[in-house]
């Protein structure tokens, strides 16, 4: 089965991001398909390179990002959510003005099109949080 991956909530703040995370990961052991991994509204947050959980807690930044590089996940970040919330990759910084990024490794920021190509493409899409 091809699964689109739905996170509308942060890392930190719900459970959404670790239930997303390991239902992927298990989804992925399982030989299932995921299509996309889109974060919107306040998930755009699970992708800045500038958390900094302490070092005994889970870092979920680093858990998707090294699920995306060993399974070639396409992990976007809603452009619209994200500039709200600061977090910005190398071209709308410059578009906006400002002297840096913070997107993590692995993500990438495009607009709700590729939400709707997620549904489109997919058997199913798993939405994590409200």
């Amino acid at each position: 089965m091809k699964f689109g991956i739905l996170i509308n909530e942060g890392p930190y703040t719900h459970q959404a991001s670790d239930s997303a995370y390991q239902f992927t990961k298990a989804a992925l052991e399982k030989g299932h398909e995921i299509y996309r991994v889109f974060f919107y509204h306040d998930g755009v947050n699970n992708g800045t390179r500038l958390s900094v959980p302490p070092q005994d807690e889970r870092n979920i930044q680093n858990n998707w990002t090294e699920l995306a590089e060993q399974h070639d996940l396409d992990l976007v970040v809603c452009v619209a959510a994200a500039q709200r919330r600061g977090i910005l990759d190398e071209s709308e910084a410059k578009r906006a003005g400002k002297d840096a990024d913070n997107i993590a490794p692995g993500f990438r920021i495009s607009g709700l099109g590729q939400l709707i190509e997620t549904g489109i493409e997919s058997d199913r899409v798993v939405a994590f949080g409200d």
